[in-house]
């Protein structure tokens, strides 16, 4: 890991970008902690860490505020990050489905999210080897948000996660609903019950396969982008109930 710049930011969290061989990413720490603090990953949609980096350092504030050190990484095929052929044409072939009021298929979710979740755990783990190894930060592991076939996935085979907060927005292959059986680790998942570009019923179906004891559905009213602030302080609490 590689740290290439560092400022303050005006509630004093300590925010670092870095680069972890190819993979950009950023970090930020609570103004001071009398112990190593836990850490939240940030996921995140594969938009960009520059479009993102609004709702990122809000979220990564938070977490400062409530006593955790927060990070996140470019996703694969995001940002500056080289493309792939595979991934591009899995996206053009979504927009024309949507576009024509067209269900999208099986092999279309297939094709658009499995090869970003083969790239993107890996990446994801070999950030945690480093993050983790940083004199100010310890457990344990939370991870929030993001693509939710990623969360699911590092939920089921990092042992160091022992908390998820996931965002049920967008499309699940029929794949990860069967890797979401052998998610056992507390998990807090919000559901926006208007959400345009989701399918209502894949998510209630992801809920009820994973393997948790302790799994919680907030679904609100409203669209994609309509998450009420009280939902927000909800996955704060999970966290703070998880984490500390």
């Amino acid at each position: 890991m590689h740290f290439t710049s560092e400022r303050r930011l005006d509630d004093g969290v300590l925010e670092r970008e870095f680069t972890l061989g190819e993979v950009p990413g950023i970090l930020w720490t609570p103004p001071s902690a009398s112990a190593p603090a836990p850490l939240i990953l940030l996921g995140h949609p594969p938009l960009g860490l520059r479009k993102m980096y609004p709702r990122l350092v809000d979220r990564a504030r938070r977490a400062a505020a409530d006593g955790f050190a927060a990070a996140t990484i470019e996703l694969p095929g995001s940002g500056d990050r080289p493309r792939w052929a595979g991934a591009e044409q899995a996206r053009a072939d979504m927009r024309r489905a949507v576009e024509a009021g067209e269900p999208v298929g099986d092999e279309i979710i297939d094709a658009l999210v499995l090869p970003l979740v083969d790239r993107a755990v890996p990446e994801w783990q070999a950030a945690l080897d480093a993050l983790l190894t940083l004199p100010e930060i310890g457990g344990p592991v939370g991870y929030s948000g993001g693509v939710i076939s990623i969360g699911v996935r590092l939920a089921a085979v990092e042992p160091r996660i022992v908390a998820a907060g996931l965002f049920a927005g967008s499309f699940v292959p029929r794949a990860i609903l069967e890797e979401a059986r052998r998610v056992t680790i507390p998990l807090h998942v919000l559901l926006q019950w208007d959400d345009e570009g989701n399918d209502r019923q894949a998510s209630l179906d992801l809920f009820d396969a994973f393997g948790s004891e302790e799994k919680t559905l907030h679904a609100n009213m409203g669209g994609h982008t309509g998450v009420p602030q009280f939902a927000g302080d909800a996955a704060a609490r999970f966290f703070i109930r998880h984490l500390r």
